[in-house]
Parts: structure tokens; sequence; C-alpha cells
């Protein structure tokens, strides 16, 4: 079970690591609700014909229907709208550093809502030093007041907190639903939650005709970055605690920054690296592949940890 999941984090860190380079290509052409709007809808189109292709049916609940409005939300509409919108204004690399900080804001709301997650002293430690990457990381964009760089930085930092929301709550409460039936009901709802936004707000029906570069990077969102790495996601939450799951995130930056730096040719200052190895560090620490006083930090096993399918 440990290698199954660690091969699917590896797998699920590479169907979204290359996603913050795709998002940079698309918004330059297509509007940041617009752009998330395609995404959410190609993967929503994809996940229900695959659904009712083996024959399965979306849950009567009204109560796991509500479970889902709500991470439709939080895991989906808001934070893919913050990160689109705020790679407007910074690279495509920093946006998926800032995207490792998930991990730390995960572990200190699991502590309060996930029973099997809890803070120690040791975790502690590594959320601390984390924080102290992720001002590290901000803080140049200060200097000279507020601008769009800084709101753009401060965007993406929210959709990562929302990203550590979304996964205690998910592990709380869609765990056990039959495979497909969670990511496809969620990308429905996160699409009509997108739908009129985007027509009141965006205008689409005004967008001139896109590049074959954009309309790649739209789909690769789509397919890839959305709806194969949701069902990746949610087979994860079935077998591991909510701290690991979020692991996935110190892996993407990987992908993020390489891709970012070879494509798009970014450049990253020194603040940019010493803040992702703080963030990095302090990501490890949490988790417990780094020990601190000699004694690798260790968690108490708890039923909820055990797989349901």
């Amino acid at each position: 079970m440990k290698l199954k999941n660690f091969l699917l984090l590896i797998l699920l860190a590479a169907l979204w690591g290359p996603s913050f380079l795709f998002i940079k290509v698309a918004v330059a052409e297509i509007p940041p609700i617009t752009l998330v709007l395609g995404r959410v809808g190609i993967a929503a189109v994809l996940l229900t014909l695959l659904l009712l292709f083996q024959g399965k049916a979306f849950p009567k609940s009204n109560t796991i229907w509500r479970h889902l409005a709500v991470v439709a939300a939080v895991q989906n509409a808001i934070p893919f709208v913050l990160f689109s919108w705020g790679e407007q204004y910074i690279d495509s690399a920093l946006a998926s550093i800032l995207n490792g900080t998930t991990p730390i804001f995960t572990i200190v709301i699991a502590h309060f809502f996930a029973a099997d997650d809890r803070l120690t002293p040791t975790k502690l430690i590594g959320v601390l030093i984390g924080f102290g990457g992720l001002m590290l990381l901000i803080s140049p964009s200060f200097v000279d007041g507020l601008q769009a760089s800084t709101l753009g930085l401060l965007g993406v930092a929210l959709a990562a907190v929302l990203y550590g929301v979304a996964i205690v709550y998910t592990r709380n409460n869609l765990r056990g639903l039959p495979p497909l039936v969670a990511p496809a009901g969620q990308m429905i709802l996160a699409s009509l939650y997108l739908l009129p936004l985007s027509l009141l707000i965006e205008r689409p029906y005004n967008i001139p005709t896109l590049s074959l570069p954009v309309i790649g990077s739209l789909l690769a969102l789509g397919v890839l970055g959305t709806a194969a790495a949701f069902i990746v996601y949610y087979r994860l939450l079935e077998t591991a605690p909510a701290s690991y799951v979020s692991m996935t995130t110190y892996i993407i930056p990987i992908f993020g920054v390489i891709l970012g730096v070879l494509v798009l040719d970014e450049q990253l200052t020194w603040h940019a690296y010493a803040g992702f190895g703080l963030i990095l560090l302090g990501v490890m620490i949490v988790n417990g592949l780094l020990k601190i006083g000699g004694k690798r930090p260790s968690a108490t096993p708890h039923p909820s940890q055990e797989p349901t399918s």
C-alpha cells in the first residue's frame, strides 16, 4: 500500500506540475474565469461520459451533493481562478513554488478538523519554517508598495490555503464514494458556478480566434491537469492521510520551475530559490521526511487511515 500511494503521489504531481505552464500560456489570450470554465467544463464532460460508460450513476443523497458543492468552490472554482488571475502578473515557476505551501496550511487545518493528523511540536517547527519561506518569497514585492505582482502573489497564496481546506474537507466528507462520482460531480458544479460569471464579467463570445498553443494548453489543462489528475487524487485520498496527499505539492514545484525556466525562459531571484528551499524544508519536516532531535516524527494510527475500497 505504501508503494502504491507513493506511485500515485508521483503520478499526481506529474499531472498537476505542468499546469502552471499551461495556465501561463492560455491566460495570455483567455480571461481567467473563462479559462477555468473551459478547464473544468472539459473535465466535467470527460468524467461524466466515463462514469456513464462504466454504468454508474450520480448519488441521490442531498448531503453528498452539498459536500460536493463546497469542494467544487474551494478546490476548483475559486483557487483555479486565483491561479489563472495571479499568473497574469507573476511567473508560472513562482506560482508553482507558492503552490508548494499547501502542505503547511493543510497540517494546520487538519490539526483542528482531522482526528488522525495532529500538529506535533516537530510539525510546528516545520510549519514555522515553511511560513518563513513564504514570507521571504513574497516580501520583495512589498518594497515598492502594493502592485499588481504583489496582488498576484497574494492571490496564488490564498489559493494554496483553499487547497489545504479542500484536502481536509474532502477526506472527512467524501471518502468511500464510487470512483469518478466525486470528481465528475465536483467539475459539473464548478462549471455551473463559473458559467454565469464568465458570461457576465468577461463576455467570452467576444474573444478573438485562439492560437494553437493556447488551444493545446486549454485541452491539456482540462484532460490531464483536471480530469485525469482528480481521478488519481480521489484514489489517493482513499488510502492516505490528508497531510500525505498534500506532499504532492512539494514535488509539483520541481516540474513547475523546470518548465517555466526552460520553456518560458523565466528568471527567478535568489529570494524565490531561498523561499522555495525553506518551504521545501518545512514541508519535509511536517511530513516526517527529516529527523529533528534524532527521532523521526511518528503518527498514531487511526481507523480512518485504513483503505475503504
